[in-house]
């Protein structure tokens, strides 16, 4: 199966590049798009038998219709360009151009009814689906550069954030022996009690959990405080370009600002020796933009590329979403 084909190749090319990120790499895709999350499956651009670009995406189906959006828990997707070393500008235009019209021609093939995908922030130029119909919303995260010169970082933090810190040293410990059934029951619990519901399952956290630790590019942190209570938890990952803060869990209280920066300093310094960057993961919440922008994380725009093939689909999602 053509399918089944794509994925093994794709497995193959992830294995050999180490610059592809990693919400785009097969195993990534693999523990996301679980039996319950339907399939996923890889387009590719290619010359003469030499991959210049890939597309890996999450197809379901939802109202009856067929549509390519985000796995859960998935910040990035989208396209990826191998680009020639050391090109000039113009030629580089053009190469981008050659792929992302390649890609698009067979997304388009695909007969969707929906597409929608976060790009990587690495991508800049969306100016190719925009003359194709698509449309795009910016987004934003926050990234801490260059961790492994820790004190350079806590240097950077807002004056406030490093007294919170210091003064949670006595306070508080960290623990790294949560299990990932503990922690999903407290991420339950926690939200409930603010009577919101957790957003995924239980069998996709185990899927990405064992995956993620198997390659040794996941942790859980727990911070408890005197009396061993649990008071905030997060799930990270990494690679050797970037760790992420892909789940946080924590319980509300007049204490809970300084639990979360301690928690995420206590994951940098776990972090400093493992990988380049740190990802706070994009937030459209003012709070929370507000924290990272304390610890000195550099705003980086990324790209949401939509495109809706059927006029039926597009008027039942705006009917959902409240927007008729």
């Amino acid at each position: 199966m053509k399918h089944q084909y794509n994925k093994e190749r794709y497995k193959k090319f992830c294995e050999e590049r180490s610059d592809i990120p990693l919400f785009m790499q097969a195993w990534w895709m693999d523990a996301v798009c679980t039996p319950e999350n339907k399939v996923w499956d890889v387009l590719f651009c290619e010359e003469n038998g030499k991959i210049l670009g890939v597309m890996p995406y999450h197809l379901l189906e939802k109202w009856g219709f067929k549509v390519i959006v985000q796995p859960q828990l998935t910040q990035y997707n989208g396209f990826w360009i191998d680009y020639p070393p050391d090109c000039k500008l113009y030629k580089r235009y053009s190469f981008e151009k050659k792929v992302m019209d390649n890609l698009i021609a067979q997304l388009d093939s695909l007969k969707i009814d929906f597409y929608s995908q976060n790009f990587h922030y690495s991508f800049t130029n969306w100016q190719p689906f925009y003359w194709k119909g698509f449309k795009q919303m910016t987004r934003y995260t926050y990234i801490l550069k260059n961790i492994d010169d820790i004190d350079v970082v806590f240097n950077n933090f807002h004056p406030r954030y490093k007294q919170r810190i210091r003064k949670s040293v006595n306070e508080y410990s960290v623990d790294f022996n949560l299990s990932p059934n503990e922690f999903y029951q407290f991420h339950k619990n926690s939200l409930q009690e603010k009577k919101e519901k957790i957003s995924y399952s239980e069998q996709l956290f185990n899927s990405i959990y064992e995956e993620a630790t198997e390659r040794k590019q996941g942790k859980i942190i727990a911070v408890r405080d005197k009396k061993e209570n649990l008071l905030s938890a997060m799930f990270f990952i990494w690679d050797t370009h970037s760790g992420y803060k892909l789940i946080t869990a924590r319980k509300i209280d007049e204490h809970s600002n300084n639990v979360s920066v301690f928690m995420d300093w206590e994951t940098l310094k776990f972090l400093q020796d493992k990988t380049q960057n740190y990802d706070f993961e994009g937030s459209i919440i003012e709070g929370v933009a507000l924290f990272n922008q304390y610890l000195s994380a550099k705003q980086m725009p990324y790209f949401n590329i939509e495109k809706s093939y059927s006029k039926v689909f597009s008027l039942l999602k705006k009917i959902r979403n409240g927007n008729s």
